[in-house]
């Protein structure tokens, strides 16, 4: 199995925009024996040239075999009189050998014209059924995703945690220097992290201190059109920059701020609130 997780990053339309605070971008490595336990709650908000557009939370559980993942979030501000949009997200899964295994990831997406509902089931990696309701239509342009596109992939969700092997700080620049593959029930794409500096932060509310700044690559692979702007945009795009954040009482990290250049500004997740809190490992009982 894949030891690599990953990251998913596409400029969306306003009707996607909620998925974007599931689909921020990470990956996994080596894992490490130990099992570590801890809980985040997280609120973003994001901005495009410093307009505020969108908002949402994000609530992670970490246990010592299992974990579970959601977010939900909607447009905000100026672009909330334009597209109005909301959207959910959730994965859960097994924590084997301290690697989070995702088995299931839905998101959802309303808007005044639909509502568009994705669903992956996964096994070691290995997409075992996915759809979209409604079925969208066939286009001839789009680059089609065959199995074995499918296998070795992690979903969005569980790919915005980024899962650090060793014993020591997480937040080192080895935490970047890695890839991953990605399949989001629509588009399957590799992405490519490298370390670009260390950094500190300060949310409203909750953790303050030291992130580890990572350059993003992008690189499409099956499920899209290859004329679109946006997907000739990313792939060529050399300047996207997200910074992570530690989960306390684990080694799992995850997206503080996200920083994408577009021709419109610069776009920008950050969070609001990011209060994490360690759990002491579950004891077994005995007799």
């Amino acid at each position: 199995m894949s030891t690599t997780r990953t990251i998913s990053t596409r400029l969306v339309p306003a009707s996607r925009l909620p998925l974007v605070l599931a689909a921020l971008a990470s990956l996994l490595v080596l894992p490490h024996p130990t099992f570590a336990q801890g809980r985040l709650d997280a609120q973003y908000e994001a901005t495009l040239a410093g307009i505020p557009v969108g908002k949402g939370a994000w609530v992670v559980d970490i246990a010592d075999d299992q974990f579970s993942a959601s977010v939900s979030g909607g447009t905000a501000g100026l672009l909330k009189a334009f597209a109005s949009g909301s959207g959910t997200g959730a994965a859960q899964g097994r924590v084997v050998g301290g690697a989070l295994i995702a088995t299931n990831y839905v998101a959802s997406t309303t808007t005044s014209k639909k509502i568009e509902s994705i669903h992956i089931v996964l096994a070691n990696g290995n997409v075992k059924e996915y759809g979209i309701e409604p079925q969208p239509p066939v286009d001839p342009d789009r680059i089609p995703v065959t199995d074995a596109h499918r296998r070795g992939v992690y979903d969005p969700m569980t790919g915005a945690m980024l899962r650090v092997a060793g014993a020591g700080d997480p937040l080192t620049p080895d935490a970047c220097r890695t890839g991953a593959a990605v399949f989001d029930g629509r588009m399957r794409y590799d992405l490519k992290l490298d370390f670009k500096r260390m950094d500190n932060v300060k949310s409203e509310k909750g953790y303050r201190g030291p992130v580890v700044v990572c350059a993003l690559y992008f690189t499409p692979i099956a499920g899209y059109i290859p004329d679109r702007p946006v997907i000739k945009y990313l792939a060529a795009q050399r300047n996207i920059e997200i910074a992570f954040a530690p989960i306390a009482g684990t080694r799992i990290l995850v997206p503080f701020w996200m920083k994408i250049p577009t021709p419109l500004g610069l776009a920008m997740l950050e969070a609001t609130q990011f209060i994490s809190t360690a759990s002491p490992p579950r004891v077994a009982k005995t007799n």
